[in-house]
């Protein structure tokens, strides 16, 4: 199995990168998986700003020279793991500029003229681990499930990607967080991760 890791924190002393730390030990712990790459987005200094016009056309997107190593990453990888926090009910800019370059129409999916398009990252599976200051219910009770919502639905589904797996902690700000506990549970599921249960 081919992993990629989208890392997206700007702090390597965060409870994020806790997380990457332990998701990279049961990864090689794990005969399963043969190859990781980690795509750190702040520290790569991924420019995360859309930008098209009369001479870079939107349309065009996926096919630019800049953004080619980030589409050779993304076919390469089976299995996709994003890292990052839930800032204002949703994922940083940062990463979400990553999406909007990255799952462009051509690349990630084709129009077809039904409602939905042919996802062209079919037979990939994801995995969100996030990691929040608010309680674990706040988003399902409060956001109506909105992060969930937005990246299964609004996102992978609509580029092909059906398995989707969450990992989204609450309380992350508070000593009685149980971080530890949580940090272990990644780290298990990465190290007896399976073809089967992706």
């Amino acid at each position: 199995m081919n992993v990629l890791i989208v890392f997206t924190h700007p702090n390597h002393q965060s409870l994020s990168y806790a997380f990457l730390r332990e998701v990279l030990r049961g990864c090689e712990e794990n005969h399963v998986i043969q190859n990781v790459q980690v795509l750190d987005l702040y520290e790569e200094k991924f420019n995360p700003v859309l930008e098209f016009g009369e001479k870079k056309k939107r349309r065009d997107i996926y096919k630019d020279p800049e953004l080619a190593k980030y589409r050779d990453q993304l076919s390469w990888a089976e299995k996709i793991i994003f890292i990052y926090p839930i800032w204002w009910g949703r994922p940083p800019a940062m990463l979400m500029g990553y999406i909007d370059k990255m799952f462009a129409s051509g690349f990630a999916y084709k129009d077809n003229g039904k409602l939905l398009p042919d996802g062209l990252l079919k037979g990939k599976s994801v995995v969100c681990i996030s990691v929040m200051k608010g309680p674990p219910f706040y988003p399902m009770f409060w956001l109506n499930n909105a992060h969930k919502v937005l990246m299964r639905k609004a996102l992978f589904q609509y580029v092909g990607i059906k398995k989707v797996k969450f990992f989204e902690f609450g309380n992350m700000e508070n000593p009685k967080g149980k971080h530890q506990k949580k940090i272990n549970k990644v780290y298990r599921y990465f190290q007896k991760l399976n073809k089967q249960i992706s």
